[in-house]
């Protein structure tokens, strides 16, 4: 199984998708994924469930419109069983919760975010946890 594959039946496992795939092309991928075990997952009943035209949906499938609101991404992330956050990234996008969080104290979070950037995963993962835990 290559990495990409890997991505789409692990939906969150987004990491590998993110630097090799389009926004748009990874939700067509995922959505048919799940189309192939339920048929609910066609693009029409899909575009309804979210509150899109079937023909909007197709064309954020095939890169040709930019992705959709914050919105309309997380209602994706639900419908496909996604991460939003890990969606709106895809899409270029922060989470609306997020930026305000980062507009508060801007310096500290962009120079947190850099330092962040050349460390690996497993050290990221420890920060993490010491911050959610209180343990610092």
């Amino acid at each position: 199984m290559n990495t990409k594959d890997k991505g789409i039946e692990n939906p969150h496992n987004v990491y590998y998708v993110v630097h090799m795939t389009s926004f748009g092309s990874y939700i067509r991928k995922r959505r048919e994924a799940l189309k192939k075990g339920e048929r609910s997952y066609s693009l029409r009943q899909v575009a309804r469930r979210i509150g899109v035209e079937p023909a909007y949906l197709s064309k954020i499938e095939r890169d040709e419109v930019t992705p959709p609101s914050e919105a309309k991404i997380r209602a994706l992330a639900q419908e496909l069983g996604e991460d939003p956050d890990a969606l709106l990234a895809m899409a270029g996008k922060v989470s609306s919760d997020l930026l305000e969080i980062i507009r508060k104290r801007p310096q500290l979070f962009s120079q947190l975010i850099r330092e962040l950037k050349s460390m690996p995963e497993h050290a990221i993962l420890r920060i993490v946890r010491e911050v959610r835990d209180g343990d610092w």
